[in-house]
């Protein structure tokens, strides 16, 4: 008896009826993070204080996403993550200046890592966020 090739039962077996078999049953393409905007972590939030100019704001928080020609006293920085499952975070932040200095922040900034943050927590209403007094605006105590 002559015997098949390993080649030829290949082919042979390719020409079989596999209608009802689909590859992206047992194969799914990879899909990657897509990470858009600005990170903007808590201990970046609180390197700043009121006074700050738009210079020193900047080099803490990178420059802002958006900026608006309507609203120049205003920044926001957004952050976006889309895991490769489908699922979405976002952040937010809008830094408020009044004559060129820093006045107050708003927003869901958290701290920790943007990957791990709680979806719900982003879906909140914004908050705002406290920063300290300037340093030259705190008197000293007087006996």
């Amino acid at each position: 008896m002559k015997r098949i090739s390993p080649v030829l039962a290949l082919l042979l077996a390719a020409c079989a009826d596999f209608s009802d078999v689909k590859v992206t049953d047992y194969l799914t393409p990879y899909r990657i993070d897509v990470r858009q905007g600005n990170y903007v972590t808590q201990e970046m939030v609180g390197q700043l204080k009121p006074g700050q100019t738009r210079d020193q704001v900047r080099f803490i928080l990178g420059s802002p996403l958006i900026t608006d020609n309507f609203h120049a006293d205003r920044w926001d920085y957004v952050y976006r993550f889309q895991s490769g499952t489908g699922e979405v975070r976002s952040r937010k932040l809008a830094v408020f200046f009044a004559d060129g200095k820093l006045t107050r922040l708003a927003g869901d900034v958290t701290g920790g890592d943007g990957d791990k943050t709680d979806a719900a927590a982003a879906a909140t209403a914004p908050r705002v966020v406290r920063i300290g007094p300037a340093p030259d605006a705190v008197k000293p105590a007087t006996n």
